[in-house]
């Protein structure tokens, strides 16, 4: 079987098991995901979805984040990993919104990455989300799992993403962040692979090589 028709196979099983379409933070306004993915940063799922309704039920534009006291924008989001970090960074990134952007978060990855608090994955997942546009993020779950697939070589997430952005089809790029994501937290975790229970052992260039 070639690698191709390997990687066919466990993209159409992924599509199975977890669906191709993501279920994302609840928000009215571009800004108000971009600051909810700033907050995901290290924190659970769980832990954003507590903290959005208060934070947006207080300030309903990216100016109102701007112009408020970062000691206040601290009590909503608390509950979150790295809060004070974060507080500060979603200030100044809804200030550069609201004044260079017109209050509008810009649709290019050049123009994200200038925002206050946003690195690459961030933004690739941002736009993904925001806009459709194809991108791969690579975070710990998506870098373990594509490695031990035997999907990808690099050293680094940036290493990764290029990788697999020459691997993977354009239209699964988006998708595949949060498929991985899944399995890596219920099966491919950190301490210990699950092959025996994996869904994609039989392509799984782990599986195979043990």
């Amino acid at each position: 079987m070639t690698k191709e028709e390997k990687r066919d196979h466990i993209l159409a099983r992924l599509d199975e098991l977890y669906g191709t379409e993501k279920e994302g933070f609840h928000h009215d306004q571009d800004w108000q995901l971009l600051v909810a993915i700033m907050l995901s940063a290290q924190s659970t799922d769980k832990q954003v979805d507590e903290a959005l309704p208060g934070l947006f039920g207080r300030f309903h534009t990216a100016r109102e984040v701007a112009e408020a006291p970062v000691e206040e924008i601290e009590g909503y989001i608390h509950s979150v990993g790295l809060y004070k970090n974060k507080a500060k960074n979603i200030k100044k990134c809804c200030w550069q919104i609201q004044n260079e952007y017109g209050g509008k978060v810009p649709d290019t990855l050049g123009e994200v990455l200038k925002l206050a608090g946003v690195g690459r994955k961030t933004g690739t997942l941002f736009l993904a989300d925001a806009y459709g546009t194809p991108g791969v993020t690579v975070d710990t779950h998506v870098f373990r799992v594509s490695h031990r697939l035997g999907w990808a070589k690099g050293k680094n997430p940036a290493e990764t993403e290029q990788e697999l952005m020459k691997l993977l089809p354009v239209d699964h790029w988006n998708r595949i962040n949060f498929q991985l994501i899944d399995l890596g937290r219920s099966i491919c975790t950190a301490r210990r692979a699950k092959c025996e229970e994996c869904p994609l052992q039989e392509w799984c260039e782990k599986k195979l090589q043990a």
